[in-house]
């Protein structure tokens, strides 16, 4: 496109109107989020809002954990069925994703897609079902879809099909269950012990995916301690079962950022807006009930859980496993053809050290060190 006409289409009214519908939306989910209310998808401007610039990028979210697991021992994602329940779907936007996801699969053959969607807005049942049966026409695979208007509680009382999902997806809807209740956090984690107890077959897996502010990230942590304190295990994204470390201090919390190209509309917005959806932030988890993980597949490794911090003569990353978090520390004079990896690593890689310096708590790739990338 010609910058002229590109100038003439961020100028349309239109645009313009779409953008500040944007902005409004995107203050209620971060610092307006105290006042977000439970069916502000049936606010036309921001259900257009979410429409045409969130939902392009929250399809996407899904796939990282279902690639994370793709590499289940099991080949949970290879059965020639999957039941797959999306609690609070919203306008169906993890079905969407894992349609995509599947659909796009280099498998012979896919699996069959059931699914459930629940939620207690009309209007976002009624736009999962429009979105929906638009996708499935241009992709090549067999998925059904029934729709169910409850909340998740009443969802939960009223359904019959005990331990039948494969996969029971929450996007977005944990931090906003109990809000404002100062016994919040531990009536999520008995809301989805129950979920998971009644709906979750032996070896499914519970997806929780949550907004990456610290606030939800946090909150997110916390109902992951719980959660393995009753007796659940994660299958990811930790490599440890032992207590988040990114709880000990308020100020930390632990978050995804996978590199996404948006679509033009959305770059128009962020012109005109002046936000910025150039990757993908989130925080996410996979529980189960069988004890099986990533460390299975990829052993005693870290997972790095922050930008490179550059600062005169070295490099440094926080990285997070077994050991806890960790600051792991290359001066520029240490580089070498065995280390050379560490200058490329990012955020939410996983990897593996070999031949360390371990100096009060720190690591310290030396000359002699070995670098090794396992999720390439």
């Amino acid at each position: 496109m010609h910058e002229d006409s590109r100038n003439r289409k961020i100028d349309s009214p239109e645009l313009k109107a779409l953008a500040r519908d944007v902005i409004r939306l995107s203050n209620l989910f971060t610092r307006e989020r105290e006042k977000l209310p439970p069916g502000y998808l049936t606010d036309e401007g921001l259900r257009r809002a979410y429409i045409h610039y969130f939902l392009p990028a929250n399809i996407n979210k899904i796939h990282t954990p279902l690639q994370e697991l793709s590499l289940h021992p099991g080949n949970i994602l290879l059965k020639e069925r999957l039941q797959i329940l999306d609690l609070g779907c919203g306008p169906g936007t993890a079905i969407l994703g894992m349609l995509k996801y599947f659909s796009s699969r280099r498998e012979a053959g896919h699996p069959l897609l059931d699914f459930t969607a629940v939620d207690a807005v009309q209007e976002n049942l009624s736009e999962t079902i429009t979105q929906f049966t638009h996708l499935s026409r241009q992709r090549p695979i067999k998925a059904s879809l029934i729709t169910s208007k409850a909340t998740v509680e009443r969802f939960i009382t009223r359904c019959r099909d005990k331990n039948s999902y494969d996969i029971i997806v929450m996007l977005n809807l944990l931090s906003e269950l109990f809000p404002g209740d100062p016994q919040g956090i531990s009536k999520r984690i008995q809301l989805l012990k129950r979920i998971m107890d009644k709906l979750l077959t032996r070896e499914g897996s519970l997806i929780l995916i949550e907004p990456a502010l610290r606030e939800t990230s946090r909150g997110l942590l916390m109902v992951r301690d719980g959660l393995l304190h009753e007796g659940f295990h994660l299958y990811a994204p930790c490599l440890t079962e032992g207590p988040c470390p990114a709880l000990i201090r308020p100020k930390d919390w632990c978050h995804a950022d996978v590199p996404w190209e948006p679509p033009e509309l959305v770059r128009d917005i962020d012109r005109l807006t002046g936000l910025r959806k150039d990757s993908l932030k989130f925080s996410y988890m996979i529980f189960q009930k069988e004890k099986v993980s990533l460390t299975d597949r990829y052993g005693d490794s870290y997972r790095v859980v922050s930008e490179p911090l550059v600062s005169k003569g070295k490099m440094e990353f926080y990285v997070c496993g077994r050991q806890g978090r960790r600051l792991v520390t290359r001066l520029n004079k240490d580089h070498s053809g065995a280390n050379e990896p560490f200058e490329k690593l990012k955020r939410w890689d996983i990897v593996q050290f070999n031949c360390i310096a371990d100096e009060a708590g720190r690591v310290r790739i030396l000359k002699e060190s070995e670098v090794i990338l396992l999720n390439q």
